[in-house]
């Protein structure tokens, strides 16, 4: 396994000034909707933020609890936190006594089926939503679903397809150092593993954690299941991501199959039979992206169009955080990406994948053990060794951020990374499970109950422009008319428009026909 540190294929002299102002990112961040007692909050999605289906700030994801608030695109990271802020601030207002939980972790949930599926209305795609949640539901569990986080979304003027996808390699050889240093998922609700298979220790009788784990959600417990893990996803090109996703997506599965496509009832049970009903089922640690039309299926949107930015998804909800990330958190994830791009980057195999796997679940899961090991390159080398020697070759990219942005903000956040390796209890993970013990009698759901209600009474307290009040009101009130319409303009029967929609020829372009 490659290191990705040889040969430049991108050197610093590349990254200009004009190209370095031209960074582009945006967040989207989910949580949970809870009751003040740290229960799931089942009721629906709030009217007074409008339809879950067409706003573009404020949405849900698998559940009606879970909300997903969307940033636009920003020129810098504290624009980005200070744009997430409002959104969450005006979304709390709705909430009533109802507030956003601060963890990745769900907090203490019902039975599988008491957990509410999104629903976005009666249109076909609306109706096509829900039924895919109800195939998520009825592939890995409700409960899996309900675990939330941070996506990164994040661009560079003139970079190609092909360097993008250099990146990705980089990125997945190198993801171990975001998980150990802003992973803070270390404990959960035993709710969430009742009746599973796990390797978790016993805090308390509520409570369930390893005591070295960082991101218990991108571990085994996490978005993770067989039917994926037979998946070798190749990122050496977009033909061949291209390739392995479309099969994916019409191959079918017989686990699946034995689920079938409608109940007894005719009711819908998924989409499909296949590995993945649509693209978005595909977990990956990062995803190469491009905006779709209306419509239009997302391979086919790459396939025709190439890559326009990649969405960075391992970063848990940091609980100590108001919004989930701050701007120096962005900051260092602005430096790595462009270190994951500028940085050789050996075409990836099938044991690369597999090893990236097995340190993937290493470091989720006893991440800050001293002296824990990773593969690399066939061998094994200390984690933090390797983290150390990362991290060093980070800091040229962050001092020709600030000559070019001014300022010593990118500095302070390689630092700040340099800091954590030194200092391993003041890691988010860490910190989380001295708080859950010391503070909260080692329950959970107390610690991040506490959290929560302390982060939703910060944001109320804080004052909100009229002007933005207004516009989010307007947002609504838009979003539900944009509902409204979308449902009386439909007059395709939703069979038709499913099996139009997931037809096999939607993922290749029309060149390619």
């Amino acid at each position: 396994m490659s290191t990705g540190t040889h040969t430049p294929h991108l050197a610093l002299e590349s990254l200009t000034p004009t190209r370095l102002r031209g960074i582009r990112r945006g967040v989207e961040k989910e949580s949970l909707r809870t009751l003040p007692t740290g229960m799931l909050a089942t009721t629906p999605h709030p009217r007074a933020l409008g339809s879950a289906l067409t706003h573009e700030r404020i949405t849900t994801d698998f559940s009606e609890s879970q909300l997903e608030l969307i940033t636009g695109v920003h020129a810098d990271a504290q624009s980005c936190v200070d744009e997430l802020t409002r959104i969450q601030q005006v979304t709390l207002r709705a909430l009533g006594e109802e507030m956003m939980w601060v963890s990745s972790m769900p907090c203490a949930l019902p039975q599988d089926d008491a957990i509410p599926l999104g629903q976005y209305g009666t249109s076909n795609v609306g109706r096509a939503k829900t039924v895919y949640r109800m195939g998520l539901g009825h592939r890995y569990g409700r409960r899996m679903q309900t675990i939330s986080g941070i996506h990164y979304n994040w661009s560079l003027p003139d970079v190609s397809s092909e360097q993008y996808f250099s990146l990705i390699r980089n990125f997945r050889r190198h993801a171990f150092l975001l998980l150990y240093l802003f992973g803070a998922s270390p404990a959960v609700c035993s709710t969430f593993v009742a009746g599973r298979q796990h390797q978790l220790q016993s805090l308390t009788p509520h409570t369930m954690y390893l005591p070295y784990a960082t991101s218990l959600r991108m571990g085994r417990l996490g978005y993770q299941s067989e039917a994926q893990a037979s998946l070798a996803v190749s990122y050496n090109n977009l033909q061949g991501y291209g390739a392995s996703l479309e099969d994916a997506l019409t191959r079918p599965y017989p686990a699946y199959e034995a689920i079938g496509v409608r109940g007894p009832d005719g009711a819908y049970r998924q989409l499909g039979t296949s590995l993945l009903q649509i693209e978005n089922e595909f977990y990956g640690t990062i995803r190469p992206k491009r905006v779709i039309c209306a419509g239009e299926r997302p391979l086919h949107a790459l396939r025709e169009r190439g890559v326009e930015y990649v969405e960075v998804r391992l970063m848990d909800l940091d609980p100590f955080e108001p919004v989930g990330i701050n701007a120096q958190t962005m900051r260092f994830l602005d430096v790595f990406l462009l270190h994951c791009l500028q940085s050789d980057s050996p075409p990836d195999t099938p044991d690369e994948i597999a090893a990236l796997a097995r340190n993937q679940h290493r470091v989720a899961e006893r991440g800050r053990e001293p002296g824990l090991r990773l593969e690399r390159n066939g061998a094994e080398v200390v984690l933090t060794d390797w983290a150390q020697e990362l991290v060093g070759q980070l800091l040229p990219i962050a001092q020709r951020m600030d000559a070019v942005l001014g300022g010593s903000d990118y500095v302070a956040a390689v630092q700040a990374a340099e800091q954590s390796l030194r200092h391993p209890d003041t890691l988010p993970s860490a910190r989380v499970l001295r708080a859950v013990i010391e503070q909260h009698g080692g329950s959970f759901v107390a610690f991040a109950r506490a959290q929560s209600l302390a982060t939703r009474q910060a944001m109320l307290d804080a004052p909100v422009p009229d002007a933005v009040l207004q516009e989010f009101a307007q947002l609504a009130q838009d979003s539900l008319e944009a509902q409204r319409r979308l449902e009386a303009a439909d007059t395709m029967p939703f069979d038709v428009y499913l099996q139009e929609y997931l037809s096999p020829q939607h993922l290749t372009p029309a060149k390619a026909l």
